[in-house]
């Protein structure tokens, strides 16, 4: 129970306050990148400062669980050579960019797509997360299982994708 497991990668391109073509280019390269469909990233509040509507597409995200996940998150540690700071750890996460999509490998540039980076965001959890999770008997579990630590999720990666770590 105590195994610590790869739960999500969540991948994010955010577009800013440009034309909503950006952000349905960033839809494409996701598509293109994982197979699967993303959602837009919409704005919560206006700000016209950075000429923001509510609603306006601001950029596209998607989720991947399981095996797909686990393909992507190496694919996207490739990109980045197998090299990611310690600050990128946080509570049960590992986050980081990659720069620019040509650097993931058998990906050519696409000029109507343009170069375009993304925000990679892997969650980690250990089983029995569902007992909290679950709508029925849901009962509490202990902090110290629920909470996977730093150096956990470090041999986890140097473990599974030889990851080297920067300071």
């Amino acid at each position: 129970m105590r195994t610590v497991y790869l739960d999500k990668v969540v991948i994010n391109i955010g577009t800013g306050s440009g034309s909503e073509d950006l952000a349905d280019n960033a839809r494409e390269l996701i598509k293109k990148l994982t197979n699967h469909d993303a959602g837009y990233a919409f704005s919560k509040r206006r700000d016209p400062e950075l000429k923001l509507r509510q609603g306006q597409k601001i950029g596209a995200i998607v989720t991947l669980r399981k095996k797909d996940a686990f393909d992507f998150l190496k694919r996207a540690l490739d990109a980045n050579n197998n090299l990611l700071g310690e600050n990128a750890i946080s509570n049960n996460s590992v986050n980081f960019g990659v720069k620019e999509y040509i650097y993931f490998t058998g990906v050519k540039y696409d000029p109507k797509i343009g170069i375009l980076g993304m925000n990679v965001n892997a969650a980690f959890s250990r089983k029995g997360k569902r007992v909290e999770n679950r709508k029925r008997r849901r009962s509490r579990v202990p902090k110290g299982h629920r909470d996977v630590r730093k150096e956990e999720i470090i041999s986890y990666l140097e473990k599974n994708f030889s990851v080297k770590f920067a300071n």
